[in-house]
């Protein structure tokens, strides 16, 4: 379940998953749909660039300023769950850089099936997969697969190009997830978008948000 929100503090959310599946994406979807009308930024995490933070600013996700790229230098999990301080530093540096932030985006680096982000960190956890990894991947099941708020499938356009099967893959992700919510999406052509920002209104900016 959501954890509750800090009070008179930006809604954090963590975005998570394997290199390529489509985080950085679903970032810049979000900022595009949300930046106009709330007042947010985004921290990215690379292990030894800032490629993903680039990328938003290259899109004009959000202005520059509100973009800050965190290089960890080792194992992704790490900065997202077990040593959080410089993804915690980079949250006071954007919480001091803009008054009144309403929702900070943190995307971890390239991670696998046991990312996890600390509590400490984030207040929603969104997980995100692709076809392209193999219609297996909700069946083998983790921590993120299982027990994020949210987990997208993303890049079901391409599923006929590399034999996945989408059904399949919904009936995977109902039975390792129970009453949770999942998406089967593309988010480069807008499938299933619509019911995204409808999660993202009702559960994430404006539900009343209770402890698990």
């Amino acid at each position: 379940m959501i954890m509750e929100k800090k009070t008179n503090q930006a809604i954090r959310v963590g975005i998570g998953g394997p290199v390529g599946s489509g985080k950085s994406t679903l970032c810049l979807k979000l900022c595009e749909h949300y930046g106009k009308t709330r007042n947010m930024a985004v921290i990215t995490n690379d292990i030894y660039t800032k490629e993903d933070a680039k990328m938003l600013i290259r899109h004009d996700a959000l202005p520059e300023e509100r973009i800050l790229g965190v290089e960890t230098g080792g194992c992704p999990h790490t900065a997202i769950r077990d040593d959080i301080s410089m993804n915690l530093d980079a949250v006071d540096v954007m919480n001091e850089r803009f008054d009144g932030l309403e929702l900070i985006l943190i995307e971890s680096g390239g991670d696998n099936l046991t990312a996890t982000f600390s509590p400490e960190l984030v207040d929603v956890f969104i997980y995100v997969i692709d076809v392209t990894e193999g219609d297996d991947i909700p069946r083998k099941g983790g921590p993120a697969i299982a027990n994020s708020d949210l987990l997208v499938v993303n890049k079901v356009e391409l599923a006929p190009y590399v034999g996945a099967d989408v059904d399949q893959m919904k009936l995977d992700c109902a039975g390792k997830r129970g009453t949770r919510p999942f998406l089967m999406t593309d988010l480069r052509t807008g499938v299933m978008l619509d019911e995204l920002y409808a999660w993202f209104d009702r559960d994430v900016l404006f539900a009343d948000i209770v402890p698990a």
